[in-house]
């Protein structure tokens, strides 16, 4: 397998609160070579004050996307975009709108568009930085409806509870779909009323999409996938039952689809938390255990149901993790070239 790419944070070692919005020193990007073991710090990334909260922030890397010569990323309240595979920071994007964002990627037009969940909202820009469209995820509501305009929420620490928690944005032709992490579904934003039941009573994030299927993360270490033609449900694969010795594995999120049959998945070491809905398909005893789980990255085989290698991310400075990316082939071929 071609070197991967993981995009997420590091969790403080003693942080002054266990909320999330104080949790997390750095957002980093690390560069695992399954083939070898090694592992190689490419990103460790603060925002700059005046784009965070004034008091504890915390920074930390969301969902991202490898596009061209590009990764694109996102800290809570900021768009980054770095040249691949230099990693030298290239553009910064940032809007007062901007609280808790989850994904940021490139649409079929050439913008890119931002799951910005502290608002409940998904922003499309233009590739110079501006706002071209901005879409409330519940149907029927105006972005502002609970929101006001004339705050910066950059300076918010947070806005929870969020009413659906969009975390992942995704386009199905020209489409915009955005996947809503509580409500455990994908809806259209440009196709009001189409909607895809992708979870059953657990958040779900990611939204994968590839001509055999849409896939999707259940935190409880399910992976989900669902026909792109008829938007239904065709399989659901219980990952933790692959894994030796763990009926638990930590919250799952980030995702790779490697072919039909493999797929990267990564686990976020997990902490307490004031929203025990999120984690209510826990008991008391397995979230005591999951608390102790380190994070870590595997390949899951599910045709043979098993796993085919796991990598420990503790030791190598990252906790949490929201984006799995392998090597694009045409990045290996430009390198060779």
């Amino acid at each position: 397998m071609r070197p991967v790419y993981l995009v997420g944070g590091e969790q403080k070692q003693n942080p002054q609160s266990d909320d999330e919005w104080h949790r997390h020193r750095a957002g980093r990007i690390l560069r695992l070579d399954p083939a070898t073991q090694t592992v190689e710090t490419l990103v460790d990334y603060k925002s700059p004050p005046e784009l965070c909260p004034d008091e504890d922030p915390s920074f930390l890397f969301k969902a991202s996307e490898i596009h061209g010569d590009r990764l694109l990323t996102c800290s809570s309240t900021e768009v980054l975009i770095y040249d691949f595979p230099s990693m030298q920071l290239r553009q910064r994007i940032s809007h007062p709108c901007f609280n808790d964002l989850h994904h940021v990627c490139v649409g079929p037009n050439g913008n890119y568009f931002v799951a910005n969940t502290g608002l409940d909202m998904t922003v499309e820009l233009s590739p110079d930085g501006d706002i071209v469209n901005q879409w409330c995820v519940l149907e029927g509501k105006d972005v502002w409806h609970r929101f006001s305009s004339d705050v910066d929420y950059r300076k918010v620490p947070t806005t929870k509870p969020h009413d659906a928690h969009p975390n992942f944005t995704f386009f199905l032709g020209d489409d915009v779909w955005s996947t809503r992490g509580k409500l455990k579904d994908a809806v259209c934003l440009t196709a009001p009323g189409l909607r895809i039941q992708a979870g059953d009573d657990r958040p779900i994030h990611d939204g994968i999409v590839t001509p055999h299927g849409i896939y999707f993360t259940w935190v409880d270490a399910h992976l989900a996938r669902v026909n792109p033609n008829t938007l239904q449900r065709e399989d659901v694969w219980d990952l933790a039952k692959m894994m030796s010795g763990l009926r638990r594995p930590g919250w799952c999120r980030g995702l790779h689809v490697v072919d039909e049959e493999r797929f990267l998945v990564a686990f976020t070491r997990m902490r307490p938390t004031k929203w025990q809905n999120n984690v209510s398909w826990a008991s008391l005893r397995e979230l005591k255990a999951l608390y102790r789980m380190p994070a870590r990255v595997c390949l899951f085989n599910v045709r043979e149901r098993r796993t085919e290698w796991e990598f420990d991310l503790q030791d190598v400075g990252m906790t949490t993790v929201f984006s799995i990316h392998e090597t694009p082939e045409e990045a290996v071929c430009r390198a060779a070239a």
